[in-house]
């Protein structure tokens, strides 16, 4: 485990994730505001694979870990959180479609802030497309600050860079 909340258990993802890691990488809707296009299962089978394989490498600075639900061990989704650009550590996540609106997210962004201070880090970022009103309101509850605003090279689309000293 790396960390846990109220409802929400945080851990490294596991081959035994594939399933509903696939249904995360698959959905068009879950992938509108990230970097990439949805996988097919054998592409989703390789990406695991090597956020796995990351966990033993020693200069790893791109953690992704599983979502877990505490009440019946259901994977809801993933948490990032890597080193940036500019090596500032940057969180991300990402959840299964028919888990939004559950108030997951805003659970999980206060106990990574809580993680990272509780492993020395002093500052976080977060990257927000600016279509993506939920997750903007998100930061901003817990006090992340709006310091740039840039258009992605990625996705192409208005993005607003969030700040929050720990």
């Amino acid at each position: 485990m790396i960390f846990e909340t109220k409802r929400l258990l945080i851990r490294k993802l596991q081959v035994t994730d594939i399933e509903p890691f696939y249904e995360l990488e698959r959905n068009p809707n879950v992938l509108q505001y990230a970097t990439g296009e949805p996988k097919n299962l054998e592409e989703s089978k390789e990406d695991l694979q090597q956020l796995i394989a990351r966990y033993t490498h020693k200069e790893n600075d791109f953690w992704i870990y599983a979502v877990e639900r505490k009440s019946d061990t259901h994977f809801l989704g993933t948490v990032a959180l890597v080193k940036d650009d500019e090596g500032t550590d940057e969180i991300g996540y990402r959840f299964i479609e028919r888990y939004w609106g559950n108030g997951y997210a805003t659970e999980l962004c206060e106990g990574l802030i809580r993680y990272c201070r509780s492993i020395g880090m002093k500052k976080l970022v977060g990257c927000v497309v600016d279509e993506n009103i939920a997750s903007a309101k998100i930061l901003e509850r817990f006090h992340f600050v709006a310091i740039a605003k840039f258009v992605s090279d990625d996705i192409g689309l208005p993005e607003t860079k969030y700040e929050l000293n720990l």
